[in-house]
């Protein structure tokens, strides 16, 4: 007998990328396993899912909106067609388990099959859990976690450790530090820095920069800077000077070249960054996004520099002290290398096998 999985939510790439790791975690364990995705229309997934090969249902659905209060008019009339629209998706697919991986579809999905009596499993990615996801843990059947003391969101005996799941491109590369630095077309004798502020960028990690790049390269230092769409011009007309040592990119697709090229990332501190980061076993300078939700992004990150596993720099400091903290650990190995060994340590490459049986053992 097939059988049927729905999951949901989206909005970023990193609530998409795992729910695709899953998904085919999920194919390989079981073949003939009938997946189907429901996301949030005009929202990433709508495009990336199906470039995985999966079909995909939006929903009518945006959060609160925190910056302009007067376009949440709407948002309860929304709220209501997205509830109405998940049940018609659940009576026509009539799924044996529901799987919500946050953002906004996951509510609307996750509660009206609460209400039906269909299983649910929640994908938590962050140390901090939001608001629906407190509230949807409490008819959950499981909820599968990549941190330690997240019982204070949840009851106890329904969370699994799991990790969170990392792209195979990512955890299963083969490419050498050699192939990695030439795709980019820099050298292997010196240092580089990866900065990567998540798909669309991070205004702080780029402005921080912009005044250092010619200390990088008086220093003969390389940096990988992915700047998102917005920054890109700017960005590339700083660097347009420093061309053997300055590589910039709107978006980087080949993500595991550019973090086996780096011996230092910069990065944001959203759940799947971590996720990889912890995979690939890189020293890293996080600088949280001030603004996600319940500031979960200092809540992942403090998580990691509590176990010397990373180090912090806050948004609104980057400016003062990004100079300062990056060339001292850059010259710094035997710092380097503890942050290696202990990052590496809280990696789990098969998370999205484990999150996989999981949902299967549920149904």
């Amino acid at each position: 007998m097939q059988r049927k999985v729905i999951i949901a939510g989206g909005g970023t790439g990193g609530h998409i990328f795992p729910a695709i790791a899953i998904a085919n975690a999920l194919k390989k364990i079981e073949p003939d396993i009938n997946i189907l995705f429901v996301g949030a229309t005009g929202k990433m997934e709508m495009e990336k899912v199906p470039q995985a090969g999966y079909p995909i249902e939006g929903l009518e659905i945006a959060g609160f909106n925190r910056s302009n209060i007067f376009k949440n008019i709407l948002l309860p009339f929304k709220i209501w067609k997205s509830l109405r629209r998940a049940k018609a998706i659940l009576q026509s697919f009539q799924p044996d388990v529901v799987v919500g991986v946050g953002g906004y579809a996951s509510f609307p999905m996750l509660n009206r099959a609460q209400k039906n009596g269909t299983p649910t499993l929640i994908q938590e990615q962050n140390s901090f859990a939001g608001k629906t996801n407190k509230i949807l843990g409490k008819k959950a059947k499981k909820i599968c976690v990549a941190y330690d003391g997240m019982e204070k969101f949840f009851p106890a005996d329904k969370l699994i450790m799991t990790g969170n799941p990392v792209r195979n491109s990512i955890s299963q590369s083969a490419v050498t530090r050699e192939d990695a630095l030439q795709h980019f077309g820099l050298s292997t004798a010196k240092q580089t820095i990866f900065a990567v502020g998540g798909s669309l960028g991070a205004k702080s990690i780029n402005e921080g920069l912009q005044p250092l790049l010619q200390e990088i390269v008086a220093k003969d230092i390389q940096l990988i800077w992915q700047t998102g769409k917005p920054f890109y011009e700017t960005a590339k007309a700083a660097a347009a000077p420093y061309a053997s040592h300055i590589k910039v990119y709107d978006f980087i697709n080949v993500m595991d070249f550019a973090y086996k090229a780096a011996d230092v990332v910069l990065s944001r501190a959203g759940a799947l960054a971590i996720a990889e980061l912890c995979v690939v076993k890189k020293p890293v300078i996080f600088v949280p996004y001030p603004f996600a939700a319940e500031d979960h992004q200092t809540s992942n990150a403090m998580n990691l520099v509590n176990k010397h596993a990373g180090l912090i720099i806050k948004d609104e400091e980057v400016q003062n002290q990004l100079s300062n903290v990056l060339f001292s650990l850059l010259q710094n190995k035997a710092l380097m290398q503890q942050l290696e060994n202990n990052i590496g340590q809280l990696g789990n490459p098969h998370a999205d096998v484990t999150i996989a049986n999981q949902v299967l053992g549920i149904i």
